[in-house]
Order: structure tokens, then C-alpha cells, then sequence
């Protein structure tokens, strides 16, 4: 049998880890069904859902467990064989392989502590903190909160009713996508399986259906999950031997959610009340950590002045596959935030380095941003594929290296001083 050669061993061993996680469905392993929902709604939310380990049981898994697991840990075994310890990219498929592992330990704890547990080895924890900084993730939600709640949204002057139906929003989003993915088959749809008002998959973008739109929102969807969710799904599927950039394991979710948080904030579509319930989620999150339960968290959405629809798909997020009396919450939302801040840092540090040219790899599939140069020198080496689909803001690179040579000035600002001074002025005049 002929030698392999190094992209051919590559190609061959990414193929094996999409394969073995393709029936790995971790929302779907975790959702509510409606009729618990329908339950919950009757007890006029003061009766905590019967969702627990027994609950979960009965959702069962697209696959064998305890077989899938012996497929990973086979994979992470010729990994070592095929590539050594010491190769790079041996490395990045031997944490994903160990990383779908561990989802699927995740899994079989649904509803107990357990689960919290692999969920903050996964995704992480609002009390987790950032390049050694002494605050978490936590502190700065907080920081954050108190500066978007001092916000007056009405001296904002426009307003974004809700006045979009589903059915429109997907209406638009096709002719939007048609323009930005050209002759590839990307269509958003309606759909009733999801608990947010949108989900990205490969080449689609669910629209839950029911829900309604201000245009605003739609123009970031356009962004987020197309631009983003469905774009590095399309260029990770585009690598010719790359192929574990089309999956994205938990490792790749802050850098996904962080980019189409950035998208947002680049393309001047997000709005204050939208920061704000991306910043809730970390709140949310840590008060379940801290043990609050399902009713708890619903109190707290409901004091910062969501709509009752709101608060329960909220809190909901935070408690599917784990423990509604508190203290073990699902963490994937903490990822928006956490990305946000690791993913404007590497462009940041990329900028100043003077190397600019990586910060388009990070659209270059389903990737963690620590993993851009490693791609980048690979890509020199004809192993993976530069990222087909680039929002304009990344093709031409010129304003972004702008903004962040003047952030990295700015931050040498002494912003407390500074705010000292203009608090005086505005008590003065306004």
C-alpha cells in the first residue's frame, strides 16, 4: 500500500472526527419539548418544570454513547500514530476529537451537576478570566450593564418596532444572501425546533416561526448568522484539505459568536437593548452558578424589562440540560461576550505585530482565534484554503488597521480622568 503524504494524512484523520460527530446534536440533545413549555406557562411560572435526569433519558441520542466515545478515543490514537505528539495540527484535531469526548460525557449528564461541569470545561465560566487580567468575565458583564442601563434610548432618536413577520424576514434575507453567497444554495426558512428567533446550520438559516422583527434586527441577522454563522460553515467546507474547519467543536464557539458580535458592532446594526440582552446572558449565567433556579432567573429577566415571551426563551437558554433548582447552568452563552473581547484583542495584537494579513483567517471555517497563525503559516504551506466568503469590511483591510491603531492609542488613555472631566461639565450644563 503506498505511503501517505503529510496533506493526504491530514485530509484523511479530518474526515474521520466530521464523520464521528455528525450525529452529535448537542441543542437538539438538550431542547424542551413544547409540552413542557405548555406546562410551565399553565403554572403561571411559579412551578418549577419536572426536567431532569429522568426527563432527559427519554430524549434519546442519534447514537451509541459508549461506542462513539470508542470511536473518538481510536481517532485520537491514530492521530498520535499518523502525526506525533509534536505536530502542530496533530495537536488542534487531538483537542477536537478529545473536546467531542467530552460533549458527549456532557450529554449523558443531562440534568445533573455534572453536566454544568463539562459545559464550563467546554465553554467556559463567567468566572473564568481573560490573558491572566484580574477581572472575570463576570466583572465585565457588570462594568457593561451599568453603562448600557445609563443609556437613554429615547435621545437615541430612532426606534425599531417589531413589525417584521417571519415569513417577511425570510422573504429578505433570501434576496440579501443571494447577493453576498452568489450561486451557492443558502436560503434562510421558517422553522418551529428552535428556542432562539434564529439558528445557522451549514447553508441555512432557521427562522423560528411566529416570531416578529424590527428591521434593524433583520439587518443584523443578515450579518450574524449569515454573514458569519453561514459563512465560515461554506469556506470550512471549501478547504481542500482542511476539512475539520467545516465542524466546529465547543473550543470554536466564543470565536464564532465573538466574530458575528464584532460583525454587528462593524457594520453599525447593533443597538443598545441588543447589547444589552448579550450582556444578560452573562449576568444570567453566573446567577445560576451562584445557585438561583429557573423561577429566579425569570425575576431577574423580568425586572430588567423583557416581555414575558422574552423572559422565559432567556431563561430557558441558561437551564436546557442542566439543573433547574440552580447552581449548573449550560455556559454557551457567555461565548458572545468572551469572543468579543478575545477576538477584538487578536486584531488588536495583529495590527500592532504589523501582521494584518491574519485577521481575515479568522472567517477561514470553524476555528478558535488562537489558531489563526498556525492556519495562516499552513496556508503558505498549501494546506488550507484563504476564506472565499469575506464580509467587504475584511476584504479591504484599511479601515479595520485604522480603527485599531487608534484603540491601541486609545487604551493608553487614562479613561478615568477623562471621565472625571466631562462628568463636571455635563452636571454643569446638563
Amino acid at each position: 500500500m503506498p505511503k501517505s503524504t503529510y496533506k493526504e494524512k491530514i485530509k484523511h484523520l479530518s474526515m474521520k472526527i466530521v464523520d464521528a460527530q455528525r450525529p452529535i446534536r448537542i441543542l437538539d440533545a438538550i431542547k424542551w419539548d413544547a409540552e413542557v413549555v405548555h406546562d410551565f406557562k399553565k403554572s403561571k411560572y411559579k412551578e418549577l418544570p419536572k426536567v431532569g435526569p429522568d426527563y432527559y433519558s427519554k430524549i434519546g441520542l442519534e447514537f451509541d454513547a459508549q461506542k462513539k466515545i470508542e470511536e473518538l478515543e481510536g481517532i485520537i490514537r491514530e492521530i498520535d500514530a499518523e502525526l506525533g505528539s509534536e505536530d502542530p495540527v496533530g495537536q488542534l484535531l487531538w483537542k477536537m476529537a478529545d473536546q467531542y469526548r467530552d460533549v458527549v460525557h456532557m450529554l449523558l449528564n443531562r440534568g445533573t451537576k455534572k453536566f454544568w461541569e463539562y459545559s464550563r470545561k467546554l465553554y467556559g465560566s463567567p468566572k473564568d478570566k481573560l490573558f491572566d487580567d484580574k477581572n472575570t468575565i463576570s466583572d465585565l458583564g457588570q462594568i457593561l450593564y451599568t453603562i448600557l442601563n445609563k443609556i437613554d434610548v429615547a435621545s437615541l432618536m430612532e426606534q425599531f418596532p417589531e413589525d417584521v413577520p417571519a415569513e417577511d424576514a425570510v422573504k429578505i434575507l433570501n434576496k440579501r444572501f443571494k447577493d453576498y453567497f452568489g450561486d451557492e444554495d443558502i436560503k434562510a426558512k421558517i422553522s418551529d425546533g428552535i428556542v432562539a428567533d434564529a439558528a445557522a446550520g451549514g447553508d441555512v438559516v432557521k427562522i423560528r416561526e411566529g416570531s416578529h422583527f424590527s428591521m434593524r434586527e433583520v439587518d443584523i441577522l443578515e450579518v450574524h448568522e449569515g454573514w458569519v454563522h453561514v459563512g465560515t460553515s461554506q469556506n470550512g467546507n471549501n478547504q481542500h484539505v482542511a476539512k475539520w474547519l467545516s465542524k466546529g467543536p465547543p473550543r470554536c464557539a466564543s470565536t464564532q459568536e465573538g466574530l458575528a458580535v464584532i460583525m454587528e458592532i462593524f457594520t453599525f446594526r447593533s443597538f443598545p437593548r441588543r447589547a444589552r440582552q448579550i450582556n444578560d446572558r452573562i449576568i444570567g449565567i453566573d446567577k445560576v452558578e451562584d445557585g438561583a433556579d429557573l423561577l429566579e432567573l425569570m425575576e431577574f429577566y423580568r425586572t430588567e424589562g423583557y416581555s414575558e415571551q422574552e423572559t422565559v426563551f432567556n431563561a430557558l437558554r441558561v437551564f436546557r440540560g442542566g439543573v433547574v433548582s440552580g447552581g449548573a447552568p449550560f455556559t454557551k452563552d457567555i461565548s458572545y461576550c468572551r469572543g468579543f473581547i478575545e477576538n477584538y484583542n487578536f486584531m488588536r495584537a495583529a495590527i500592532r505585530a504589523g501582521k494584518p494579513q491574519l485577521i481575515p483567517f479568522l472567517f477561514a471555517g470553524k476555528l478558535h482565534v488562537d489558531d489563526v497563525p498556525l492556519l495562516y503559516q499552513k496556508y503558505k504551506e498549501g494546506i488550507i484554503d484563504a476564506p472565499k466568503f469575506l464580509p467587504p469590511q475584511f476584504k479591504d483591510m484599511n479601515g479595520i488597521a485604522v480603527w485599531m491603531s487608534f484603540s491601541s492609542f486609545l487604551n493608553l488613555v487614562d479613561l478615568k480622568r477623562v471621565q472625571e472631566h466631562y462628568d463636571k461639565l455635563f452636571k454643569q450644563f446638563l
